[in-house]
């Protein structure tokens, strides 16, 4: 065998409750087809949990582990450290906070092993404090928390990010691209096109590809002007720009753009940026311990009282009762898991 050949990399997938399971299987499985494709196992890998039980996915299904957490601070001194770990999360990872995990990955960074995430993994990694002045990527719906947790971390929107030995993901089918990024920088891109080939994909997505479905195709709207000022608006959350503004910077009168939105999203642009603004509030109570004022000046209300107001109209409950019913639904999840 050439050198190439004989390349060998050993990974470890820690999962938190309620990870999901696409990314996680679509890094799974993309490393078995490199070992299908290269005829040896140039990739093997481990599951491991806090304590070394099975884990429930947020589908339900239950994965079970290889090795623990204290197993695995073991290893990080013997012949079977590994050469990468990624942190599996998805729902509700604000929740898990573990002092001792954090001190793990701490360790396997300080030791020269490649540490990432997919899906919402990055909130564990910036919880560990890995992230600060680094580059990283999040599932979308979970950006506006993990923005406001952890200013400190440059997190983008983007499909993935890799910023030195810090890989992370946004989850879904991300998962698929970063990895066969990884492959790539191990065995070259003809490996990966196999690869490719054997998922039926065509392409590897480039990493600062969007997340999201463009606007055009995500509200269904097609003239250019409208999704320009969209654009502004959701680029200014925090301090929202008055009409006048929004006019300047779209180049149109003030009543051209309240008869186009009218036309083409059936409501004033003052209430479509207000709706836009209490999704990312809604956003925010749902994923993070914000107070319910911080929130508000978030999102570029005035007072507590006023963003209430206004949440509750559109919502038909309070900003309280959103949280409280979250925290309900979370601890419904955990004693059902629990049960299972």
């Amino acid at each position: 065998m050439n050198r190439m050949q004989i390349k060998k990399r050993s990974l470890v997938f820690f999962m938190v409750p309620q990870f999901t399971m696409l990314p996680f299987s679509a890094a799974v499985d993309t490393l078995r087809i490199a070992n299908r494709m290269l005829g040896y196992q140039a990739y093997t890998w481990r599951l491991a949990s806090l304590d070394g039980e099975k884990v429930y996915s947020s589908c339900g299904i239950g994965v079970e582990a290889n090795s623990s957490l204290a197993e695995e601070r073991r290893h990080l001194g013997g012949e079977n450290r590994p050469g990468m770990v990624l942190v599996c999360s998805g729902i509700d990872v604000e929740q898990f906070n573990n002092k001792s995990a954090n001190a793990w990955l701490r360790e396997c960074y300080n030791r020269g092993v490649a540490v990432g995430s997919l899906c919402t993994g990055a909130h564990v990694l910036a919880q560990a404090g890995l992230l600060n002045g680094k580059r990283c990527a999040i599932h979308w719906e979970n950006l506006p928390g993990f923005s406001e947790a952890f200013p400190q971390a440059e997190v983008y929107a983007d499909l993935y990010e890799i910023d030195g030995n810090l890989y992370t993901c946004a989850g879904g089918t991300a998962s698929l691209d970063m990895m066969l990024n990884l492959v790539g920088e191990d065995f070259g891109e003809s490996l990966v096109n196999r690869i490719c080939e054997q998922h039926l994909t065509d392409r590897v997505r480039n990493p600062h590809d969007r997340q999201r479905l463009p606007l055009r195709a995500r509200l269904g709207v097609q003239n250019a002007k409208v999704l320009s000022i969209i654009e502004l608006m959701e680029g200014n959350l925090a301090e929202p720009l008055s009409l006048i503004e929004i006019a300047d910077g779209a180049g149109l009168s003030r009543r051209q753009i309240e008869r186009l939105f009218r036309q083409e999203m059936g409501r004033s642009p003052a209430r479509y940026y207000l709706e836009i603004r209490l999704d990312r509030a809604r956003h925010l109570l749902v994923q993070s311990s914000m107070p319910v004022v911080e929130v508000a000046v978030a999102c570029g209300f005035v007072s507590a009282s006023h963003f209430s107001k206004c949440y509750r109209e559109l919502y038909h409950r309070s900003p309280q009762q959103e949280r409280a019913e979250r925290k309900m639904t979370m601890a419904s999840a955990r004693q059902q898991a629990v049960a299972a």
